[in-house]
């Protein structure tokens, strides 16, 4: 059986914060020159990694790593004050912090928080970038918990003063669920005044629930270190429809078209958008008609570090 429609989600793709994240080494590079340091992933996606190291930029995960004198970008995931301290210390040439604004909002309501006395829940991944940065504004107040049964078992020594904080690329769903323990465990608990989900993750899960109600199997191009991603995937699969997590193209399985007449394809907020559309050419080669559905478009920038903003740039 031919896929007969493929349906692209709106939004998908790059987030502002991915934009700021990429365009900071791609100026890095334009303004410097190769060799540029950056501290893990500048953003979770491989094909985004090896473009760049193929041009000169090194990914490490400890300033050890980082020769003295070198040019270093920190990654939109966000590093702790401890990082910073050691990055100044092996006198770093030029420090560009690419950490996304949502991120930085995080660390901002844990530095505050640990500093009136809170306990703070920090739902997320342990080992996730954004997590080890996050936790290492205030280690000795943060306690991290991953998952609904996490929540059910985590110990705080003062339960009436206790806030909870979250990764931003979780699914909404799952979050708000683990968070609904927490209130029953924790009644004086204080939640942030502003949800911690980015906009970006909350818009594509919406994009993934219309999509998935529409077609017979979606397609999330992204990293399988991304979280953002497997969450669109996760999303799909609970309102019904299979859904797999590919890096490209190449990454299909005709096996899994096997019955499928209608395709969804979206992609994680730190995947370039020419991977989207080189899986719908392939499709389109098959006969299929391509179209796109979506809830709204998005218009938000971040500023770039002002050491390679246009305006340094252009001194």
């Amino acid at each position: 059986m031919a896929i007969l429609k493929v349906i692209i989600a709106q939004p998908r793709g790059y987030c502002a914060g991915v934009e700021m994240a990429v365009e900071t080494v791609e100026r890095t590079l334009q303004r410097h020159g190769a060799p540029v340091y950056v501290f893990h992933e500048i953003v979770h996606n491989q094909h985004v990694v090896r473009d760049f190291t193929q041009r000169g930029v090194h990914f490490v995960q400890s300033i050890d790593e980082v020769p003295r004198g070198a040019k270093l970008v920190f990654s939109a995931h966000g590093v702790s004050p401890l990082v910073w301290q050691k990055a100044k210390e092996k006198q770093v040439k030029i420090i560009m912090d690419a950490t996304c604004p949502l991120v930085e909002k995080v660390h901002r309501e844990v530095r505050k928080s640990a500093a009136q006395g809170y306990w703070i829940i920090l739902v997320g991944h342990e080992r996730h970038d954004e997590i080890v940065g996050t936790s290492g504004e205030a280690p000795e107040r943060i306690r991290i918990v991953a998952d609904v049964r996490e929540a059910k078992a985590v110990h705080i020594p003062d339960p009436d003063k206790v806030i909870v904080l979250t990764q931003t690329t979780l699914s909404v769903d799952d979050t708000r669920e683990i968070v609904d323990v927490l209130k029953k465990r924790f009644p004086l608990m204080i939640l942030p005044t502003k949800e911690d989900i980015c906009y970006a993750t909350q818009n594509r899960q919406d994009a993934v629930k219309q999509l998935a109600g529409e077609v017979d199997l979606v397609l999330v191009i992204g990293s399988r270190n991304s979280e953002n991603s497997n969450q669109l995937c996760k999303v799909a699969r609970a309102h019904g429809t299979a859904a797999y997590l590919i890096e490209d193209r190449h990454a299909i399985d005709p096996s899994w078209l096997t019955g499928v007449e209608r395709i969804g394809i979206t992609s994680g907020a730190s995947a370039p958008e020419r991977l989207v559309q080189e899986a719908a050419a392939y499709f389109r080669n098959q006969g299929a008609e391509i179209s796109y559905r979506g809830l709204l478009e998005e218009n938000i920038h971040f500023a770039l570090p002002a050491e390679v903003s246009p305006l340094n740039l252009s001194r």
